[in-house]
């Protein structure tokens, strides 16, 4: 080779030597990838679901605080679905591990508590992981939990379950959890009388909701009945909070596995519908009228969670752009240091935890699974 020969190979390589270093410094202080240049959902949602993950104990099967008990539960449904949706076994060892230390860490066995609420979020958990897993032990134990709520089931108000042991209060959202349980039940149960248990509960469920009044004249579901006088059984007014609009929905979608009755996707896609329009900014994102303590942040990805199982069931592109639209919103503009992601889906990005993580990872897996 000639001397000309070697500096033409060369030159290339010291110009490669001088620019390594600007190479560097651009990668390390890059802002987050933008949607279409990278990631996709199911690349941020493994980012996320790695930094959520860090908030964990292996010793208690919990999240730090302000995670709180029932958000735990939430943060199991959110790695069984990113399980799901990402075709990985990575974090089920979690979630074993959460079944096994976690069992009495509220205050008694079983996830049981004083708020049966709480009870049903643990609940579907079991159900999903029986799902992905096949193992008897999480669809037994979500029996168990279902036990304990159906035996608050009284007459006042005419029917339904009340929220807690004191018997204060009977609204939405404890009875939509044990719609979806009960449904959900009857549905994987193989028992002939047990099924036939479980989907008279869920009708049982449905047809007292149905009639309750807690779904206003909007179609948007208010937080529950009077709870100052609870024998006056009338719609109380107080907050459509984005979760209450969301567990219906998921509720819905599984009673009609089981008894295939095309009003009752009717009913779910009219509160979708609804919810969208009248609980989202004029950008399309999902907000909270108010976002304070440690349980709203949780709220708006249990809408979105549910808005994917009625998307499954009943396809409408509405919530397929609804759901990209959230999901691209809170990774440019709710995300802070390291992958974390806020409660204020729209931005700016407020402050991170356990609790906020789930939320948005909820929406994130959501737009994944809405192919």
């Amino acid at each position: 080779m000639t001397s000309q020969g070697r500096i033409n190979t060369l030159f290339p390589l010291i110009a490669l030597a001088f620019l390594l270093p600007s190479l560097l410094l651009n990668a390390q202080t890059a802002k987050p990838r933008e949607i279409g240049s990278s990631p996709t959902y199911i690349q941020m949602a493994t980012d996320g679901v790695k930094t959520l993950q860090h908030w964990y104990s292996n010793d208690t099967g919990m999240y730090a605080q302000p995670t709180d008990w029932w958000n735990a539960a939430n943060a199991m449904t959110v790695l069984v679905d990113y399980s799901r949706v990402s075709h990985t076994r990575e974090y089920l060892s979690v979630v074993s591990n959460t079944f096994d230390r976690a069992n009495g860490a509220y205050r008694t066995h079983d996830f049981l508590n004083a708020s049966y609420d709480d009870e049903g979020w643990w609940a579907l958990a079991w159900v999903d992981t029986y799902d992905i897993t096949g193992d008897q032990k999480y669809l037994k134990m979500a029996e168990t939990i279902f036990t304990n709520i159906a035996d608050q089931w009284d007459q006042t108000c005419n029917g339904g379950v009340w929220w807690d042991e004191k018997h204060t209060y009977k609204n939405a959202i404890t009875n939509e959890l044990f719609l979806s349980l009960s449904a959900a039940l009857a549905n994987r149960v193989q028992n002939a009388a047990e099924k036939h248990k479980y989907l008279d509960w869920a009708q049982r469920e449905w047809q007292w909701f149905k009639a309750s009044g807690m779904i206003n004249g909007q179609h948007l579901v208010n937080d529950g009945l009077n709870s100052k006088n609870p024998h006056a059984c009338v719609n109380n007014g107080e907050n459509t909070w984005t979760y209450n609009q969301g567990v219906i929905l998921g509720g819905l979608v599984e009673l009609n596995k089981a008894v295939s009755n095309a009003s009752l996707i009717a009913e779910a896609n009219a509160i979708a519908h609804a919810s969208i329009a009248g609980l989202s900014n004029s950008d399309g994102i999902l907000q909270e009228k108010t976002v304070s303590g440690k349980d709203t942040p949780q709220f708006k990805g249990v809408f979105l969670r549910n808005l994917a199982a009625l998307y499954k069931a009943a396809p409408d592109e509405k919530y397929k752009h609804f759901a990209d639209a959230n999901a691209q919103s809170i990774w440019k503009h709710d995300q802070g240091a390291n992958h974390k992601f806020g409660a204020l889906w729209q931005g700016p990005f407020d402050s991170g935890d356990g609790t906020r993580q789930t939320a948005a990872l909820d929406a994130l897996v959501a737009a994944a699974s809405m192919k």
